[in-house]
């Protein structure tokens, strides 16, 4: 087994069970609460996360999936200001219409992974590899890369890619790294979802969703 490189490696030890803690923090996320984890996932593409948070957070509070109103007053607020609104409110309302059909297979955790990747992104229009990725980490399934700058500029000075892609990956592009990074991750004996936290605390200071 290859041994992690500095930093990261006396950075993954010191971070290990907060890492590991917010890992089963995602698999406790009660069903219930996975219509909003999808809406936030939705809501981040070129949008902060913290805005995606709040406006969630406000969403939620007025029981959007129960009653299910149109929700760009709240996307478009200034306080917490989400790019691209009118496409995004539609797509939740959307997602609330189809979210029956999602949560099937959501909870037959025997598919796949990757599976169940496909099945998010074929029931929710215009959400990519990244974003179905991210939403499935946040309740819970594991072993999918969510890929962006940050976890590029890692990968690249690992040497798991030789360098990061100059736009959006291909979906055969995304599954190559993801592999690779698969690999990496059983080399170094780290899941592939630790690192991920791990790059973005190294980011960000935080061990964030």
């Amino acid at each position: 087994m290859t041994k992690l490189p500095e930093p990261w490696l006396s950075t993954y030890h010191e971070r290990k069970e907060a890492i590991r803690a917010r890992l089963a923090d995602f698999e406790g996320i009660p069903a219930s609460h996975h219509f909003y984890e999808l809406a936030f996932c939705i809501l981040t593409p070129q949008s902060s996360a913290r805005n995606a948070e709040l406006t969630i957070a406000e969403l939620e509070r007025d029981r959007f999936f129960s009653i299910g109103f149109d929700p760009v007053s709240y996307l478009r607020d200034p306080a917490h200001y989400i790019r691209f609104h009118n496409v995004k409110a539609k797509r939740l309302l959307h997602t609330r219409e189809q979210f029956a059909e999602i949560t099937l297979q959501l909870c037959d955790r025997s598919i796949p992974a990757a599976e169940l990747r496909d099945a998010v992104m074929s029931a929710v229009g215009g959400l990519g590899m990244k974003e179905s990725s991210h939403f499935l980490r946040n309740i819970g399934v594991r072993g999918l890369a969510i890929l962006d700058r940050h976890i590029y500029k890692h990968l690249t000075q690992l040497g798991v890619i030789s360098e990061p892609p100059t736009s959006g990956p291909t979906r055969k592009r995304y599954l190559e790294i993801e592999t690779a990074w698969h690999k990496y991750a059983k080399k170094v004996g780290i899941s592939l979802d630790e690192l991920d936290l791990l790059f973005w605390s190294m980011e960000t200071g935080e061990i964030r969703k």
